[in-house]
């Protein structure tokens, strides 16, 4: 039995949060076989659990060849029958596991929510096209996760109305383009699963990378926002070296489109926090994003 306690601190009010999941989670194959084109020679997926002399450690999961999810569940008696898929960032290099991952699941979980961290194939592949910043083998991951998560809604115990997608930095944009490229598959159909819906329900963006145009007066082509894309929740510092017109943007780009849209950009906070404490009141988005999901019926 593995008894887990993530904290975060809400510093602006003086609040302490903790939850506690009491399984081990379930880890799920992403793919039923090889990942679609997966080359050899990427070596052996490693996990480095913080780096010298790095006050708040992060785990740090790189050379991903084999996508799974991991399943974290709530307590029974306080489960709502929602979902988020959840793509740690690292800038398509390595995976933010614990930090962008799995604390962000625990938490989700204290709001009767269906925590689900994918582990999604990491760096770019040696001579494969590369389309923007994404490599191309991250997006077929997270559109496949999408489909798969909707297909076990009954088993789970899920309103399949109500699985939405999660992202921090380079994983905000998987989950931005995921939200805005669902309709056509980025790989050849596998199976009964393939056939089923890959839109998200709902969006959350945390500090987003690579959304808009080097002017960053747009978005890229490749985030191509219309009446159809999920509403969304972005949360941003303004101090952030990856720019707020990221969020800003595809921000502007819903309201363009009419689709609901929540947008808080803070003064400071800077880049890669996950829900971990801070003097700024950045580290509020996730009481902000939980008002959010209450306000559109996603959470109870």
């Amino acid at each position: 039995m593995r008894y887990s306690i993530v904290f975060f601190g809400l510093c602006v009010f003086g609040l302490i949060s903790s939850c506690v999941t009491a399984a081990e989670p379930l880890v799920l194959n992403v793919w039923p076989g090889a990942a679609p084109g997966e080359p050899s020679g990427i070596g052996e997926e490693t996990s480095v659990a913080g780096k010298p002399g790095e006050a708040r450690p992060v785990t740090r999961v790189g050379h991903v060849t084999h996508p799974t999810l991991t399943i974290y569940r709530p307590a029974a008696d306080k489960a709502n029958g929602t979902a988020v898929v959840i793509c740690p960032g690292g800038g398509y290099t390595i995976l933010a596991w614990d930090l962008e991952g799995t604390e962000i699941a625990e938490w989700l979980n204290t709001l009767g929510v269906t925590g689900i961290v994918l582990k999604y194939r990491v760096p770019r592949r040696p001579n494969a096209p590369k389309e923007e910043e994404q490599p191309v083998c991250s997006h077929q991951d997270a559109q496949r996760a999408m489909r798969l998560v909707r297909s076990k809604a009954a088993e789970w115990k899920l309103d399949d109305t109500k699985i939405g997608i999660l992202g921090f930095s380079a994983g905000g944009h998987l989950a931005a383009r995921t939200s805005t490229n669902y309709e056509t598959l980025s790989y050849p159909a596998i199976d009964a699963v393939d056939q089923l819906s890959g839109r998200p329900d709902f969006t959350v963006l945390i500090y987003p990378a690579y959304l808009v145009t080097k002017d960053m007066t747009a978005l890229t082509p490749m985030i191509a926002v219309n009446d159809k894309t999920p509403p969304a929740f972005l949360a941003h510092a303004y101090d952030d070296g990856v720019p707020c017109d990221n969020s800003v943007q595809y921000f502007l780009a819903l309201k363009r489109a009419q689709v609901n849209a929540e947008l808080h950009v803070y003064s400071k906070g800077g880049h890669g926090y996950g829900l971990r404490s801070s003097i700024h009141a950045v580290v509020t988005w996730p009481k902000r994003c939980e008002d959010w999901l209450r306000t559109n019926a996603w959470v109870k």
